[in-house]
């Protein structure tokens, strides 16, 4: 075969081997262009995690995450298909394109960040501590001589025996439920816990509502999707800020967590 014969095919297979690689599976459009072309915007939202993710006496997914999802959806003017997830599959139910968005109490951290991408935070998820609005509380020093009960062995309890007073009593009880009955029945002073379980006392309606008084840890929520797709990015942020700013992100938090929208969020 003469040389230029033999450069024409090699020029040949080259090309083959270019439109066989733009045109393979894994290749897509950004995330947002796909969303706008079904009409339907996917998420995953948990399914038994009160007040985030739910199924409610309808057998219909209810909480702050589904609210949320309804929200960006109808601010994209698509669809929203529900889909219930556990914490184990909801990344790999995003990876496997069964799903666009994943907004189920998503937290960052480096793991998760080296896999997918997460907007701006749009829910507060924090362990702090809570008292009714009468006991002036806005440090961890102010616990002196107060008494304040946690769950034995949570994370708000590891964090605050290293930092708390040495004049102030932690009471420890077994699960979230003892904590939240002493807190009903005034045991004790103030709680360290988490929003969401601060969120189970406040739905029963008590004669003294606990209000976050200073936080231990803080780990916000994020709506999680896969990398590189930034159309799809800036247009959740451009959401999630719009959501904040005109207060219908707090009327969310207000109905499910029973508190304002931290300011910090």
């Amino acid at each position: 075969m003469k040389r230029r014969s033999l450069f024409s095919l090699a020029l040949a297979l080259a090309a083959g081997l270019s439109f066989s690689l733009s045109a393979a599976p894994g290749a897509r459009a950004d995330g947002l262009e796909t969303v706008m072309s079904s009409g339907t915007l996917r998420v995953a939202v948990p399914q038994d995690f009160p007040p985030f993710g739910s199924v409610g006496s309808d057998m219909a997914p209810q909480g702050y995450d589904i609210d949320m999802a309804k929200l960006i959806a109808e601010k994209l003017g698509v669809k929203v298909d529900i889909v219930p997830v556990t914490s184990a599959n909801r990344i790999p139910y995003l990876q496997t394109n069964k799903v666009d968005l994943v907004i189920s109490s998503l937290g960052k951290n480096p793991e998760r960040d080296a896999v997918i991408d997460f907007s701006d935070p749009y829910a507060p998820f924090y362990n702090g501590v809570f008292a009714p609005a009468d006991l002036e509380i806005s440090a961890v020093e102010d616990l002196s001589g107060k008494t304040v009960g946690v769950t034995r062995g949570s994370i708000e309890d590891l964090e605050l025996t290293k930092i708390a007073p040495e004049d102030a009593t932690l009471k420890r009880y077994e699960d979230n439920n003892g904590t939240i009955s002493a807190f009903l029945s005034g045991q004790v002073d103030a709680v360290a816990t988490g929003n969401v379980v601060a969120a189970a006392i406040i739905e029963k309606n008590p004669p003294k509502r606990p209000e976050p008084k200073f936080l231990i840890k803080n780990s916000p929520c994020y709506v999680g999707m896969n990398e590189n797709e930034p159309e799809l990015m800036a247009k959740v942020n451009e959401i999630i800020a719009e959501a904040k700013s005109d207060g219908s992100l707090n009327a969310i938090s207000e109905k499910w967590l029973g508190i304002p929208l931290p300011a910090e969020l």
